[in-house]
């Protein structure tokens, strides 16, 4: 019995496998933290709730178009043409199965094998992954040593005549940095003259703190949709807060788009027709929440650090927007993966290793949970790496020893 090469060439995800043993120690009765997650805790919106809720009423659950429901398509442009300030058709648009599919589908459409699909390091733990199943050749660009940021021009001399695509996320995952105007107007142009698509992954751009913007790469072309590299991913997951609809999109040239609703048309055919009402509900309705899970996400961010603040030799690059802080911990260990396991056994806190994003001796922290959760997981890292902490500590209904030094 075997598996194909492509399966085995996939690696297991080291966020699930953290999660699995988090719940076993919870399962233990053990008072588990977890700073590793990528969710925001607050409830969807009423307008998407309302929404669906409507459509399980009227009975009619059927088949829609294989890129979604022309009203939801709309309603994207519609956002889209709003607060990107680029005029979007719908007919640019395709809603997929979650921002992750989205970003599968535009990869299948545009990745031959052998292709180079570039990618700044950090990156999101899936980019890889996803490039190998559709028999591309990942390819990463490293920052200079401290920084969490490659330098654009890092950038552009990594592109060979292999390179199909660079793709970008911005706030990212895991270092909440965003790239400014400067490297986006750099890069668009260089896209635009090298025939190399430009993918945006802005599943967080409008979770950004302190006054600042993720900036819209369209502002730097010229060019109309059909004739620009610029592809965008989005969805509903982090805007609103409503990962378990799955429901993102792409917006993309119309050859590209085509492509994507053969593809998708194939696979899966349309996303759930109750996840499309959700999002038409959240898109079209009061968008004051996405600024109430803002700041909540900046108030968030700010007890993270303070509570760090005094752990010394720790290194922290403050984030600038998204759900995630990633600190360089190689003073406590080098090694991330074994750091994380500490931490876990130890202190009950589950993070993600930096290894998994390509940066050895950092540490993702997630600060999308609750104030409670963000500010008791610092708490125990210091407690766990810091001798100069009280021995004991209280976690739950128990009180621990710390017996390493």
């Amino acid at each position: 019995m075997k598996i194909s090469d492509l399966a085995a060439s996939v690696s297991e995800s080291a966020t699930m496998k953290f999660n699995e043993r988090a719940n076993q120690l919870r399962a233990e009765g053990k008072p588990v933290v977890h700073l590793g997650i990528g969710e925001p805790k607050n409830r969807a919106p009423e307008t998407a709730l309302a929404a669906s809720s409507d459509k399980l009423q009227d009975g009619y659950i059927k088949y829609t178009p294989a890129a979604g429901l022309p009203s939801l398509r709309r309603a994207i442009a519609d956002y889209t043409t709003e607060l990107y300030g680029r005029e979007v058709p719908p007919t640019n648009v395709i809603a997929s199965n979650g921002s992750k599919h989205a970003l599968f589908n535009v990869l299948m459409a545009i990745v031959n094998p052998g292709d180079k699909v570039l990618m700044p390091v950090p990156y999101w733990v899936t980019y890889p992954e996803m490039v190998k199943l559709v028999r591309g050749v990942p390819s990463f660009v490293q920052p200079e040593p401290g920084s969490l940021v490659p330098d654009v021009d890092s950038v552009i001399k990594a592109v060979d005549d292999n390179t199909a695509a660079i793709l970008l996320n911005s706030p990212n995952n895991p270092s909440g940095m965003v790239v400014g105007g400067a490297f986006l107007e750099k890069l668009v142009g260089f896209c635009e003259q090298r025939d190399v698509y430009l993918i945006m992954d802005d599943i967080y751009r409008d979770l950004v703190f302190d006054g600042g913007e993720a900036p819209s790469a369209y502002r730097y072309t010229n060019k109309d949709l059909d004739s620009s590299h610029i592809i965008v991913i989005h969805g509903v997951s982090k805007l609103y807060g409503m990962t378990g609809f799955r429901l993102g999109w792409s917006i993309a040239p119309e050859l590209v788009t085509s492509a994507i609703n053969r593809l998708q048309g194939q696979m899966t055919s349309n996303a759930s027709v109750i996840s499309q009402a959700a999002a038409e509900g959240a898109l079209s309705g009061d968008q004051n929440v996405v600024e109430e899970l803002r700041l909540h996400l900046q108030a968030n961010r700010d007890r993270l650090l303070d509570e760090l603040a005094d752990l010394e030799g720790l290194k922290v690059e403050r984030p600038q927007g998204g759900l995630y802080s990633f600190p360089d911990f190689t003073a406590f260990n080098p090694d991330s993966l074994a750091l994380s396991e500490f931490l876990l056994e130890k202190a009950l806190v589950v993070t993600v290793p930096g290894v998994e994003f390509g940066m050895e001796g950092y540490i993702r922290l997630g600060f999308a949970g609750s104030a409670e959760d963000v500010v008791e997981g610092a708490r125990r890292i210091k407690w766990a790496l810091d001798p100069g902490q009280p021995t004991e500590i209280r976690m739950g209904d128990q009180v621990v020893t710390r017996d390493w030094n």
